[in-house]
């Protein structure tokens, strides 16, 4: 099995999580030219970790582990799926109705309740997908 590993810094401690800051690189950001190219891409991203056992502290550098297998679920659910079934509507509206602007329409429309009953789960896909401290010995 598979671990994808960031380095980041604990932003803010709570009684039952930990925020943790990484910096997430594109491949060119870190390239020699990347400070007077206009591509260059980092974003700071906040990580929300709840399983932990050591104590730390605000500013602490950490690594951050997450599995493989659950990015993969969550490229499915996020992109693939949605595609899926945008195409699909598309394709079907199409044939049905004969309206391409009407079809177009309606595939884009679909998505709004996708994503919303993600949102809804939200809680649940918390606990699917589970960022994890690497804890050093």
């Amino acid at each position: 099995m598979e671990l994808l590993r960031h380095t980041g810094i604990v932003k803010k401690i709570t009684s039952t999580s930990l925020i943790v800051t990484i910096v997430n690189q594109s491949a060119c950001s870190g390239c020699h030219a990347g400070g007077a190219c206009s591509v260059a891409d980092m974003q700071e991203k906040e990580i929300e970790i709840s399983r932990f056992s050591k104590n730390y502290t605000v500013g602490q550098p950490v690594t951050v582990i997450f599995r493989e297998s659950s990015g993969f679920k969550a490229l499915f659910l996020g992109y693939l799926l949605p595609f899926i079934v945008l195409f699909s509507t598309l394709v079907i509206a199409s044939a049905i109705t004969g309206n391409e602007i009407l079809s177009g329409l309606l595939a884009l429309a679909v998505l709004v309740p996708y994503y919303a009953i993600l949102y809804l789960f939200r809680g649940r896909l918390k606990k699917v997908f589970k960022f994890e401290i690497e804890e050093t010995i």
